[in-house]
């Protein structure tokens, strides 16, 4: 208030106490609709990243379980159906504009659980409302650490790798990547 009274006097202008009263009025009435407009667009921006990483997961995701779903050691460890585990235990990163993206989120079967993990890449070019279209991902690393609850003593957990859903040719069981078998992990040997 006293800051005021002191511009007005070193102005020298002349104007009356309404027309400040009408000056001040109509520059709260801009402050508030500035920080309305800038708190508007935050929300909407967040709302929009929100709406886009949901994308992203349900898309990784589904061509995840279509994986899954292939893959015989899976069936076998943890039984058949196999289903998504619920959105909130999931986590994704993503990078590169969009391009790339690390997932984990938790499958459940009938003989037990896991948690799958991938990485994949996206196909195809930026758009301006991307996040309303279903993307393409290539899932090119996906593992899946499963736990089998057992009768005769602890509960069994298998690293199982699911990248490759498609059955080996013959002669390339030995190369590292190519089998979708179990894997128990070793103890260390002891020298």
């Amino acid at each position: 208030m006293f800051a005021r009274r002191l511009s007005s006097l070193f102005k020298g202008s002349s104007t009356s106490s309404s027309d400040k009263a009408v000056k001040v009025g109509t520059l709260g009435s801009f402050g508030r609709k500035a920080v309305s407009f800038v708190l508007i667009t935050v929300t909407g921006g967040v709302a929009l990243s929100a709406l886009d990483d949901l994308s992203i997961y349900r898309g990784c995701s589904s061509k995840a379980m279509e994986k899954v779903m292939n893959s015989k050691a899976m069936i076998e460890a943890i039984g058949e159906p196999i289903e998504k585990g619920p959105w909130y235990n999931a986590s994704l990163a993503v990078s590169h504009q969009r391009h790339s993206v690390s997932c984990s989120f938790p499958v459940i079967g009938p003989q037990g659980t896991g948690i799958l993990h991938l990485k994949a890449v996206r196909n195809g070019e930026d758009s301006m409302f991307g996040f309303l279209q279903q993307r393409d991902w290539d899932i090119l690393i996906m593992d899946a650490l499963v736990h089998v609850p057992s009768n005769e003593g602890p509960q069994q957990t298998l690293r199982i790798n699911v990248s490759n859903s498609v059955d080996p040719s013959p002669g390339t069981d030995d190369l590292p990547g190519t089998n979708d078998k179990p894997s128990v992990p070793r103890e260390p040997e002891k020298s």
